[in-house]
């Protein structure tokens, strides 16, 4: 038999058929062996068995092993176009398991394969090749061959088609090809419907799914397929990967959160969850979507966690729409945002109900030259910040709409008495925050580990990242490792050209996390209000942000009655919000719930774009209704009057807490909380 006859023949294949052992030796003998032994004369069994009946099958044989012997892919492929170079384009994986990726161009488009062994990969490539070539004349008839009978309009001949594996893999004929016969003999037909079984061509395996399409039409339904999860459809796509726990975290029996990664292509991806299963999910679910553009329905998601997604959603849109209606009014100019933040308030976690309560953008902070001494500008203007004094604005009505004189209003109001002066939210009452963007900070940069090149190193991951706090940048965007010599900044320093440090928005929501959103001035009154959730549009990283803050409070220790580790529910949006491109402005807008419109300030002054008036979000005019409460509240005290400082430093619980949770930062050396210069604080309100 010729070389190119048997390059075409898979000879391992041949080894199972519906003939005898004796007449197999028969045919695979050749006339010289069967002549080399002297003292035996066989019977050649072309002489006998019906007259001659098997040289004829020996010769349909040869015949069906010359053209029905089927070509692999890289063999019809070199056919269709000869001279193709394959080329090696990365080995990954271990030693003991490698994998090969291996690319082939043709007709100007690029084709990659991957496999254990450089020859699968290859193949891989030149089937992946051969689907190009594939067209059909009548889409619609072609998707249900397929067996894809929700979108049977779509147009087969798309480059972008996307056709079933079944119809590539080796090749294979389908079972229901058992009913077609060539040969009259019973031997004939035997012998060719093993070699068919085996050997099928694509056009009869097409032919077979057109028959199963017109049965299923014709009333027998189909079995629904179960999709696949996004670990397995990522290890198709990329064989042999391994997933690292970066960190395990446990509090009690029944709260544990699990973070892991999986390095795809040189990119790491990271997942959270309650189990290193639903973790691992999550990470695979962000490597299709980066690298494949394939968003799935996550495995093992529960009822509840698949509610929670659209939570999260709802909460998005009720902003969303909020801020809309909200600029119909305003300019081009302060419509346009990079970063948006709104605060939702919900009852039982009922959305019928839902309100936005606080709105702002932003993403700058003020000038060091522009610092007040009274307390008149907004030193900090980022979204996240902004929309949490905004919802301070809101606490404060409701506490006075509790200490109303009417009673109607005391059940409208969110809180109830807890203590003699002290009141505290009702049961049912969260808050919800949506921020466009990651927040500023650790939580939003690529994690560090993605440069090692062990990712099963934990410990050595663990050392790399700390989760070291940052600051912004005056006047820009982006943020800076801490690098400060002492805790607090001087005055003079910062109005002689020192650049004014103000911590990074990641590391104030985990500060927000231990001590509440309501400060040291409402904790006068109020017990900590938390986030009950926290929703990330784009840019997000939710594995990586939940780690930071769960790590900035492992050595926290006890705290204060009231206080607690706060661990809210962290999620991104089903389908990831849209960033406006382009230069960030130097405006935000603020709004609370019973405003009649936005307010919008220069970020870089501090002060009211329009007036240059103080903000009502700056702290002399939150400490003026501060102020008239307490006098309210506590119509015992004395009548000298508290600087801004000491009102603050008053609270005392509030500031034992705040002081062990800086410690605490200093100890796993993630850094030194710096405070803007004293002086900003020391001041008085006019009488």
């Amino acid at each position: 038999m010729s070389a190119c006859v048997k390059e075409n023949r898979n000879i391992g294949n041949l080894e199972d058929h519906s003939i005898g052992s004796a007449e197999c030796q028969s045919l695979f003998c050749s006339d010289s062996a069967r002549s080399g032994s002297s003292g035996l004369k066989r019977k050649r069994p072309l002489e006998e068995d019906n007259n001659g009946h098997m040289c004829q099958l020996r010769f349909i044989y040869k015949k069906l092993s010359w053209s029905e012997a089927p070509k692999n892919a890289l063999v019809q492929l070199n056919e269709l176009r000869p001279g193709l170079q394959y080329r090696m384009v990365s080995q990954t994986g271990p030693v003991h398991a490698p994998v090969f990726s291996i690319a082939v161009e043709v007709n100007g488009l690029t084709f990659e394969g991957t496999g254990p062994t450089k020859k699968k990969a290859k193949m891989r490539a030149a089937e992946l090749a051969l689907k190009s070539f594939i067209q059909f004349p009548n889409a619609p008839q072609a998707h249900l061959a397929m067996g894809n009978i929700s979108n049977p309009s779509a147009d087969f001949t798309s480059d972008q088609a996307d056709f079933p594996d079944t119809l590539f893999k080796e090749f294979e004929s389908s079972p229901c090809s058992d009913g077609l016969s060539f040969c009259n003999s019973a031997a004939e037909s035997e012998l060719l419907s093993s070699e068919l079984l085996r050997h099928g061509r694509l056009l009869r395996h097409t032919l077979d799914l057109m028959v199963q399409a017109q049965q299923r039409l014709g009333g027998i339904v189909p079995e629904p397929e179960v999709p696949k999860s996004p670990v397995a459809l990522l290890n198709e796509l990329r064989p042999g990967l391994r997933y690292a726990c970066l960190s395990e975290r446990a509090e009690g029996r029944r709260l544990r959160s699990f973070v892991m990664a999986v390095r795809v292509d040189g990119r790491i991806f990271e997942g959270c969850g309650r189990s290193k299963k639903l973790a691992k999910t999550q990470a695979a679910q962000c490597a299709l979507q980066a690298l494949f553009n394939i968003r799935t329905a996550p495995e093992g998601r529960t009822r509840g966690d698949c509610v929670f997604q659209d939570f999260a959603d709802s909460i998005f849109h009720l902003v969303r729409e909020k801020y809309r209606s909200l600029v119909g009014g305003c300019s081009p100019a302060h419509a346009r945002h990079k970063s948006l933040a709104g605060i939702v308030m919900t009852r039982d976690l009922d959305l019928r109900h839902a309100q936005v309560v606080a709105l702002s953008t932003g993403t700058k902070c003020i000038n060091g030259e522009y610092l007040s001494d009274q307390g008149q500008v907004v030193n900090d203007c980022h979204a996240e910040v902004t929309a949490r004094r905004a919802l301070l604005r809101f606490l404060y009505a409701q506490l006075e709409l509790f200490l109303s004189k009417r009673p109607e209003d005391w059940d409208e109001s969110i809180f109830v008495r807890h203590k003699e002066c002290s009141y505290r939210l009702r049961d049912n009452v969260h808050f919800h925050m949506y921020v466009s963007t990651s927040p500023c900070g650790d939580g939003r940069l690529n994690s560090p580990y993605e440069i090692t090149t062990d990712l099963h190193s934990s410990r050595h991951l663990m050392r790399k990242h700390r989760s070291h706090l940052r600051t912004k940048i005056e006047s820009g965007e982006g943020t800076v490792p801490v690098r400060c010599r002492g805790p607090v900044q001087t005055w003079d320093g910062v109005l002689q050209g020192e650049q004014l440090i103000t911590m990074s928005c990641t590391d104030k929501i985990t500060r927000w996390n231990v001590l509440g959103l309501q400060g040291a001035l409402l904790s006068h009154f109020v017990e900590p209000v938390y986030l009950h959730s926290l929703t990330v549009g784009s840019l997000r990283h939710t594995g990586h942000l939940g780690r930071v803050l769960n790590q900035r409070q492992e050595r926290l220790g006890p705290l204060a009655t009231t206080y607690r580790r706060n661990q809210p529910l962290l999620s991104g949006l089903s389908c990831a919000d849209y960033q406006q491109a382009g230069k960030a402005s130097c405006v935000s807008v603020n709004w609370t719930l019973g405003d009649a419109q936005l307010e919008v300030v220069n970020t870089a002054t501090g002060r009211r774009r329009d007036s240059g008036t103080p903000s009502r979000l700056c702290k002399h005019t939150l400490f003026t209704r501060w102020n008239r409460l307490n006098r309210k509240v506590r119509s015992d005290l004395s009548t000298r009057s508290l600087m801004y400082s000491e009102a603050k430093m008053a609270a005392r619980p509030y500031q034992t807490v705040k002081q062990q949770w800086f410690r605490s930062l200093q100890e796993t050396g993630l850094g030194t909380w710096v405070k803007k210069p004293p002086e900003q604080e020391q001041f008085l309100l006019s009488i």
